[in-house]
C-alpha cells in the first residue's frame, strides 16, 4: 500500500517520486516495486 506523502525510490533506474494519493498498491518502476525512502534530516537553524 502506497502512503500519501512517501518518497518512493527505484532501485534500478533511480527514479525518485513523492506520493500524492494513497492506493492500494505500491508504485512500480522498471517491473520492480519501488522502495520507501526514509525522511530526510532539516538541517538545524543553530
Amino acid at each position: 500500500m502506497s502512503d500519501l506523502g512517501k518518497r518512493y525510490r527505484c532501485e534500478k533506474c533511480g527514479t525518485e517520486i513523492l506520493c500524492t494519493k494513497a492506493g492500494d498498491s505500491m508504485p512500480v518502476c522498471c517491473d520492480v516495486e519501488m522502495q520507501s525512502q526514509e525522511p530526510r534530516p532539516i538541517p538545524s537553524s543553530d
